[in-house]
């Protein structure tokens, strides 16, 4: 870990393009992870900027996130009123741009990054669920790498239990949703767009080009 792997609040702010005060309000809705008084884990920074659309683009509240997940996957989203789903719809069929849709469903989830000791991989690996990426060609990175979601109301259990740390360039990415688990989990296994949207902001440029044209050719076909 160096100095590069940090960044000053008010450089976070310069970068995104925010005030200071709006970067303290990420930091405490969890969108940006603080390390220390006035220092920001740098990775936290960019992965929020690769979730961002040049531009205001609004996002999606955790529920209607989902939902348009599951719309856009070709299911259904019961938990959403028919007035929010005409509305999920019709903006599905608007979007031609991947990075906008990113934008709409980045509060699906907070992203967390961790290190922990190798002994407690295994028990991390089967607690989270983690998107197929290989139904986008894109083969999985390793046994010591994780990259998953989990239940919100699990974190702090699992961050105690198996003593994982805090770490901006760990190998552990923990993506916490407050929405029901079990409607997370059957998307999460079995759509592909979970999967695309991860890839697309990816630090990995390859792989985020990958995220990125997955998403298209899925939006084309929606509409």
């Amino acid at each position: 870990m160096t100095e590069s792997d940090f960044v000053s609040l008010e450089a976070a702010a310069t970068v995104l393009g925010i005030s200071v005060r709006h970067v303290r309000r990420l930091v405490n809705s969890g969108s940006l992870t603080q390390v220390a008084r006035g220092v920001l884990e740098r990775d936290s920074v960019d992965r929020y900027l690769m979730s961002q659309r040049q531009g205001r683009t609004r996002s999606w509240a955790e529920h209607t996130a989902w939902g348009a997940i599951a719309v856009l996957s070709g299911g259904e989203a019961d938990w959403l009123g028919p007035t929010q789903i005409s509305r999920v719809r019709r903006t599905l069929r608007e979007l031609a741009d991947p990075s906008e849709l990113v934008s709409r469903v980045r509060d699906r989830a907070r992203v967390r990054t961790f290190t922990a000791h190798r002994a407690a991989l295994p028990r991390l690996r089967a607690t989270v669920l983690r998107p197929n990426m290989n139904a986008l060609g894109i083969v999985d990175s390793g046994a010591d790498r994780i990259d998953g979601y989990i239940a919100a109301r699990e974190l702090d259990n699992v961050i105690r239990t198996l003593g994982l740390r805090t770490e901006p360039s760990g190998d552990i990415t923990l993506r916490v949703t407050g929405f029901d688990f079990d409607q997370v989990g059957k998307l999460v296994s079995t759509s592909a767009v979970v999967a695309a949207l991860d890839a697309a902001t990816a630090l990995d440029p390859r792989i985020r080009g990958v995220g990125q044209r997955a998403l298209t050719e899925m939006l084309e076909t929606y509409r």
